[in-house]
């Protein structure tokens, strides 16, 4: 499919993958996108997971035939992207990659390749007859190598993993075509769990852009940006950003039922103190990602849970572990706990927030024995109307 001035979309559908990296679930599939620009010298942008190659191949000779490629620039190396680079070179034997120096010691690494390369430094150009590309590095979003193309002559951005997001494409390439609806929070579920911990890379890349004059962003995953290219990059500077909207997440985990009834209190009393915007997760049943997402799309976050072989309830321990590694900020924190006989979760909570989330604290922790008394019912109730103060006075 052409896109724009010669430039065709080539890229593939995974409808059949699980867990994107092994961790993320894939519950609409995932699109691995590749470009080829078809001038005097025809480049292909990105490559294709290696298991896609035979659609992949059909639909880049459905574009060029039997004619040679040139050039394959590679924006990333992960290997949903750069996968196919050795069947690509036996295909076309005489092709240069382009890229920049961390590229090709990754590139070497991983296929043992290092013969026909050349090697671009930022701000570098490259000629293909009509297209100039330019080459702009964008290192940490999200790896060491990663950097952007940009087709001067249309106004196109090739943009790597960055603006990309879950969900495959059915049918239309390009935002004008499709109903976008669905891929708004895959994007923030795919920028927070991947991308989330490099806010400062991220903004370093979109003040290297900021002035550039785009009409379509191609990214490696998701839709084509042409129509919404305000709101996508408006989208990565807020999230990269840490900010926020007022609205509360609340994350549980339960053995019998007593830490959840603890959470429906609080969540009620912040519901009547005025928050409007309130989630909740059993950490038990709901993947991890989704509560990533939305602890990025809101300012507050109350988490709770029973003590568990004297420690934390495994569940939260581990996803207290992810969202220090994302390293959030501008968020206030809340939390709560219960036991049997000897009380460590509040305490445990406690401690990961001291030296590793530095969220901010907000009302008293409440820590429940075996269940929900009258005293401890009202300081759930005090500690949901506390939550909702900062959220709604901030």
């Amino acid at each position: 499919m052409e896109i724009t001035n010669k430039i065709h979309y080539v890229g593939v559908n995974d409808r059949n993958k699980n867990l994107f990296e092994g961790l993320w679930p894939l519950p609409n599939g995932v699109s691995y996108n590749s470009y080829i620009i078809d001038d005097e010298k025809i480049c292909l942008i990105d490559t294709v997971e290696v298991d896609f190659f035979i659609p992949y191949i059909k639909n880049i000779q459905e574009v060029i035939g039997d004619r040679k490629i040139d050039y394959l620039v590679i924006n990333h190396m992960e290997p949903d992207h750069s996968g196919a680079i050795e069947l690509i070179r036996k295909y076309y034997p005489d092709i240069t990659i382009v890229g920049n120096k961390k590229t090709f010691c990754m590139m070497k690494g991983f296929y043992g390749i290092d013969k026909n390369t050349l090697e671009v430094k930022n701000g570098d150009t490259l000629c293909l007859g009509q297209h100039t590309l330019q080459f702009v590095l964008t290192p940490m979003v999200h790896w060491p190598e990663t950097m952007v193309t940009l087709d001067t002559t249309s106004n196109v951005l090739f943009s790597g993993d960055a603006f990309g997001c879950f969900g495959a494409l059915n049918g239309g390439i390009i935002d004008s075509q499709i109903n976008c609806d669905t891929f708004w929070l895959e994007m923030v579920r795919y920028y927070s769990n991947i991308v989330g911990k490099y806010g400062t890379p991220v903004q370093n890349a979109l003040k290297k852009l900021a002035n550039v004059k785009l009409d379509y962003i191609c990214s490696t995953h998701g839709p084509v940006w042409h129509e919404h290219i305000s709101k996508v990059i408006d989208l990565y500077n807020s999230m990269s950003l840490y900010k926020t909207e007022p609205g509360l997440v609340i994350c549980y985990g339960t053995m019998y039922g007593n830490t959840e009834r603890a959470a429906e209190v609080i969540a009620r009393a912040a519901s009547e103190a005025g928050v409007k915007n309130i989630v909740m997760y059993n950490v038990s049943k709901t993947h991890h990602s989704y509560i990533i997402r939305d602890v990025f799309r809101y300012n507050a976050l109350i988490v709770g849970a029973p003590t568990y072989n004297a420690g934390l309830y495994h569940e939260m321990d581990v996803l207290l572990a992810e969202l220090s590694n994302k390293d959030i900020k501008n968020h206030y924190l809340g939390w709560f706990g219960s036991y049997g006989w000897a009380s460590k979760a509040v305490a445990k909570i406690q401690e990961w927030n001291d030296t590793r989330l530095h969220f901010t604290p907000v009302g008293t922790p409440v820590d429940i024995c075996q269940s929900l008394n009258e005293e401890t019912y009202k300081q759930c109730e005090e500690l949901g109307r506390s939550m909702a103060k900062a959220i709604t006075e901030e």
